[in-house]
């Protein structure tokens, strides 16, 4: 994997099921927008045509039950293409690439939620996705009771999102560790307050990437 390019920002967002992640996103993309910012706006697993039809094997409810290696495997090689195909290409020309998730939800759902050695994926991680880290990464932080009512809220609901709450309370946990073993990158917003307090903080998180993006050119 090449070294990525430090000419473009890379700004992820992390958390479960139904904290707004997509509704931050939306917000993201509206203040680039206005500042006339380039960017693109991603997600994981997806991101490119090959890697959208990795998706819906992973996330498509079927009959035969998906092991957790396959799961795994199948993440990693979702974000190979992703990486390979879009992401450093974007960022070696000056663009901000916002991602809904990337290589820190592997930690929490397949680690802290599967139960996977976290060694084993951080040698995936090594071989797969190399050096390259988000500058910032928003992790938006609710109870999972909250996060999955929410989420059923939006329609039916997809395979992972049909796991049971105590998955998604190890998810949680997996998180919040990632955060505070990398308390530089990580920003925690409590995505339990009003949208308009959400969005506030995340406009502060901006504004400082925005600030060091011009001290650095």
């Amino acid at each position: 994997m090449r070294q990525p390019s430090d000419q473009g920002i890379f700004l992820t967002i992390e958390g479960i099921e139904g904290v707004g992640k997509s509704t931050a996103v939306r917000y993201i993309q509206q203040y680039l927008t206005t500042l006339r910012q380039d960017f693109i706006v991603t997600r994981e697993p997806g991101g490119t045509p090959l890697a959208e039809k990795i998706r819906q094997i992973l996330l498509i409810p079927t009959d035969e039950p998906m092991t957790p290696l396959s799961e795994l495997l199948l993440m990693f090689a979702c974000r190979t293409q992703h990486i390979a195909n879009l992401i450093l290409p974007a960022l070696s020309v000056g663009k901000w690439v916002v991602s809904d998730r990337f290589v820190d939800a592997s930690y929490a759902y397949q680690g802290a939620g599967r139960g996977f050695d976290m060694s084993q994926i951080a040698t995936l991680d090594q071989w797969t996705v190399g050096a390259l880290r988000p500058q910032t990464t928003i992790l938006l932080d609710a109870p999972p009771q909250l996060g999955l009512a929410r989420a059923k809220r939006r329609g039916p609901q997809d395979r992972i999102e049909q796991e049971k709450v105590d998955f998604f309370e190890r998810v949680r946990a997996g998180y919040l560790q990632r955060a505070k073993n990398d308390v530089k990158r990580f920003c925690i917003i409590d995505a339990t307050k009003p949208m308009a307090v959400v969005h506030a903080e995340i406009k502060i998180i901006l504004d400082r990437l925005m600030l060091s993006k011009q001290i650095n050119v």
